[in-house]
């Protein structure tokens, strides 16, 4: 990797996120469809933060933040371009986007079966939070 570039997404990259993380992500959200990308961008510009080397995307992290709490997802790196400090550029530039909001402490959402993403997660200073469990409910039409 020569040159790595790490930026906010814009509109356009809509397409080009939902096909990175179809070969990069674990896992599926019902929030992926360029509606969703889409929405996220308009709704928090600095959020979706992603990462090119030499004009690839092959990086992203969805670094929210509502005022509260600043939440971590789709941490992801192109499989053939891991282990290249791209995941670390990443969290760090989420850290210094939720300090310049005022964040007090990022909540990062983890797959347990990733254990490939909890070394970068724990390299970058998260751990999890043991009496703590995620209790979704899909909102349907």
């Amino acid at each position: 990797m020569t040159d790595m570039r790490i930026r906010t997404a814009e509109p356009s990259d809509a397409r080009d996120v939902l096909a990175f993380w179809a070969v990069a992500a674990e896992g599926t959200s019902i929030t992926d469809d360029v509606d969703g990308v889409s929405r996220l961008i308009a709704r928090d510009p600095e959020a979706l933060i992603l990462a090119e080397a030499d004009g690839l995307l092959v990086g992203s992290v969805v670094a929210g933040y509502d005022g509260w709490r600043c939440s971590l997802y789709r941490l992801a790196v192109l499989p053939s371009h891991r282990r290249q400090g791209i995941a670390s550029a990443l969290l760090d530039a989420a850290d210094r986007r939720f300090l310049a909001v005022g964040g007090r402490r990022g909540d990062a959402m983890v797959l347990d079966r990733n254990e490939q993403a909890h070394h970068a997660w724990r390299a970058a200073g998260y751990a999890p939070q043991p009496q703590w469990s995620r209790w979704v409910k899909p909102l349907a039409d």
